[in-house]
């Protein structure tokens, strides 16, 4: 019910303010135009300081999480995190995007989210699985410090300073460059956006890390995040005799829900498809990217973006890397995806 709950919140939030990485950057990186990018980077700075506040107070144990485990392969995660912000450009919008417009009648989001889930599936149990554990076998490495308060507990800093001051740092880094920009100051639809899905990200770790912690039944401990939950959503859809309803499902349907919700009180609901055969096929491979890569990056824009930061988990950092380098090729440079031009059909 919690997942369900901020499902809804943030496919309401993401519909009417149009929160998305990708947007983000290709405002700011082609138009010029930097308040989206202020929204994203004020959700990264209240997600970094609400999480390591839950943790370090003892309600969220972290440690516990995808994103903090000792074993890990740096370049398999930047590789994924190039893969899925190259497919993000393609596509037009990453996977929580394509739920939001989905929800508010876009077909093409349909088709993007199918394709996605197939990959996604693909890559963790079906036919590019072995190609991914041979790849994450043969590259992992071992650290006995997989994040900046580890780093710093190994420097003499301990308990909670050792949370509190790198994402102090870090988080108030960011909000202040969201406040910088006078034109995201005018925007109080922004700021609330950004506000708004920062507190979500730690909700979904006080779900899952503090509802959720029942000695007998536990849940994996995990917040925001949307590759592998939209393949586990679809194999739910398809195969749900004798499964359950997890974390990841409920959330995926919640954001479906939340911006159908919204979509039809703000009257914003419109059936839209693709405009020719080329737009199908973008958007069905840059899919098929971000469903690979992210489960390679163990990550999408939000599941690393947002919630991997959180955590201060180094790995992170690579595939937040990774991420943005993918979409800077895919927005500017030689390997750029252009834009489709929409030939009018003749009149009848």
């Amino acid at each position: 019910m919690a997942g369900l709950g901020i499902g809804l919140i943030y496919g309401a939030v993401g519909l009417l303010s149009g929160f998305c990485m990708m947007s983000s950057l290709r405002g700011w990186w082609a138009d010029g135009d930097g308040r989206l990018v202020r929204t994203y980077a004020l959700a990264m700075g209240i997600a970094v300081i609400a999480t390591q506040l839950l943790a370090s107070n003892g309600i969220v144990d972290l440690g516990k999480s995808i994103y903090l485990q000792p074993t890990f392969s740096a370049p398999l995660m930047f590789a994924g995190g190039v893969l899925f912000g190259y497919g993000m450009v393609l596509a037009n919008g990453c996977g929580s995007r394509a739920l939001v417009l989905l929800g508010r009648g876009n077909l093409r989001s349909f088709v993007v989210v199918t394709v996605l889930a197939i990959a996604a599936e693909m890559t963790l149990k079906g036919l590019i699985a072995p190609l991914r554990i041979a790849l994450l076998q043969g590259s992992q490495t071992t650290a006995t410090a997989t994040s900046f308060p580890a780093l710093l507990s190994t420097g003499g800093l301990h308990g909670a300073p050792a949370r509190l001051v790198p994402a102090l740092a870090l988080g108030g880094a960011l909000i202040a460059f969201a406040f910088t920009h006078s034109g995201f100051r005018r925007a109080p639809g922004q700021m609330l956006a950004g506000f708004i899905v920062g507190l979500l990200i730690a909700a979904g770790w006080f779900a899952t890390g503090f509802l959720g912690a029942d000695d007998f039944n536990p849940v994996p401990v995990a917040s925001l995040t949307f590759v592998a939950p939209i393949a586990d959503g679809l194999q739910y859809v398809m195969l749900s005799t004798g499964s359950t309803v997890n974390f990841g499902i409920a959330t995926v349907a919640g954001v479906l829900g939340g911006s159908l919700l919204t979509a039809i009180v703000t009257r914003r609901f419109k059936l839209e498809g693709f405009h020719s055969p080329q737009h199908m096929l973008r958007s069905t491979g840059g899919a098929a990217l971000m469903g690979i890569g992210g489960v390679m990056a163990l990550g999408c824009s939000v599941g690393q973006g947002l919630t991997g930061l959180s955590t201060l988990a180094l790995p992170s950092f690579v595939a937040i890397a990774g991420i943005f380098i993918g979409t800077a090729l895919g927005l500017r440079g030689a390997l750029r995806v252009r834009p489709l031009r929409i030939e009018a059909q003749p009149a009848r």
